[in-house]
């Protein structure tokens, strides 16, 4: 991959870089009709049901690939933000899905939860990532769940203010405000700045790797969303 203004660290932030590379997939999340009908409260429940069981699922796996993050981190108190965001990812927010999914308001599932092409294929992305490549390129990889999920939730607690707000104890409701939270924007800003000190660091040819891997991530995030609504299932056995 060649990434000609990638080979050594631009003036400003490194993160910059990475966002302005995958400007045209951080547009293609913001107009998904998922995103959109969440905001406006028209989302089917058993969509939002669908999208919660599959986040249960790479949420079990993000926290692995945290784990890895933070055996393999430069330091100490880097080393401890990706251990404790693994744990945070394994309790708080799994304990969140799991009330949203008991909570007798959502329907319940037809079948048994089993991971979706797209879940899947995030999950095991990013477990490849973070154990077989340089920390820097593992780091890049986790960081568009951090990143994006703060921005969407951000944005929606301002599209869906009146809805919200009419009901504050309905699942949309919750799940908002659990994202658009001070606590996770401050996770995802730190997120953030490792990738930039981890940028700073990297030699030419990681981060070049870096952007790939960020824009890896980034798809997938795309993809992992509009499967809500519009779920491709496996190939028939």
């Amino acid at each position: 991959m060649t990434v000609p203004a990638h080979s050594s660290p631009a003036p400003g932030r490194f993160t910059d870089l990475l966002r302005d590379h995958t400007q045209p997939l951080r547009a293609a999340i913001d107009n998904l009709e998922f995103l959109r009908r969440l905001g406006d409260g028209t989302l089917p429940l058993d969509a939002f049901r669908t999208y919660i069981e599959q986040d249960a699922l790479y949420l079990a796996g993000y926290s692995k690939a945290l784990a890895l993050l933070s055996a393999k981190s430069p330091d100490a108190g880097t080393g401890a933000f990706w251990a404790t965001s693994a744990a945070t990812a394994a309790t708080e927010e799994s304990v969140l899905h799991n009330t949203l999914l008991t909570g007798g308001v959502l329907p319940p599932s037809p079948g048994p939860i089993a991971h979706s092409p797209a879940c899947l294929g995030y999950v095991s992305y990013l477990t490849a990532t973070v154990a077989t490549a340089p920390y820097p390129v593992g780091a890049a990889a986790v960081l568009p769940c951090f990143w994006i999920y703060a921005e969407v939730a951000r944005d929606l607690a301002v599209h869906a203010a009146d809805v919200l707000s009419a009901n504050p104890a309905h699942p949309y409701a919750q799940w908002v405000a659990a994202y658009d939270d001070e606590a996770f924007r401050a996770s995802a800003t730190t997120a953030r700045e490792l990738v930039d000190a981890a940028g700073a660091a990297a030699t030419d040819r990681d981060r070049e790797a870096m952007v790939e891997a960020f824009t890896i991530a980034t798809r997938y995030e795309l993809m992992f969303w509009a499967d809500a609504l519009d779920t491709r299932p496996w190939p028939a056995s």
